[in-house]
């Protein structure tokens, strides 16, 4: 009886973790799709995030 209750572990924690992929991938793929509709550009990196300061920086009121 214990035996049978391990076995049942190792398929119910496969099915949990593709089940939690499969989630996610559909997220992506959602927000993806949400994305191109509505053009909404990806956040800049650091080096971008910097020139964007720094230009801000020299502009004087």
């Amino acid at each position: 009886m214990a035996e049978n209750a391990k076995s049942m572990v190792l398929p119910v924690v496969l099915a949990a973790v593709f089940a939690g992929l499969g989630r996610m991938v559909f997220q992506r793929i959602m927000a993806d799709r949400a994305a191109r509709e509505n053009r909404i550009s990806v956040p800049p990196d650091a080096s971008t995030r910097a020139k964007i300061s720094d230009a801000l920086r020299g502009i004087k009121p």
